[in-house]
């Protein structure tokens, strides 16, 4: 007879989600793919003013080399939130700092 087990499939994207659970990367893969996010969702323009950006709990903090820059996009921080929260499979960004 056949030794039959009685186990579980995962796909690989479930596998590596309890991965990523276990180990705690979660956070600090947000941080990456949010920081990739703003460089790609607000272009060349704005990455070439951009010193910093940072990530934590729910607070996107970005550092500008333009005051202008950081003025112009104070008047829009709600809809750029918005438009990073669509990329992410989760919405994460509940406030943009600009400094």
């Amino acid at each position: 007879m056949k030794n039959k087990r009685n186990r579980e499939e995962l796909s690989m994207k479930d596998a590596l989600d309890l991965f990523k659970d276990k180990m705690h990367l979660n956070k600090g893969l947000d941080k990456v793919e949010i920081e990739e996010l703003w460089y790609s969702e607000l272009g060349n323009g704005i990455k070439n003013y951009t010193e910093k950006v940072d990530f934590n709990n729910g607070t996107l903090r970005v550092s500008l080399k333009s005051s202008a820059l950081r003025e112009e996009l104070s008047y829009g921080k709600e809809k750029i939130i918005a438009r990073l929260n669509e990329q992410l499979p989760n919405p994460l960004i509940t406030k943009l700092v600009l400094n």
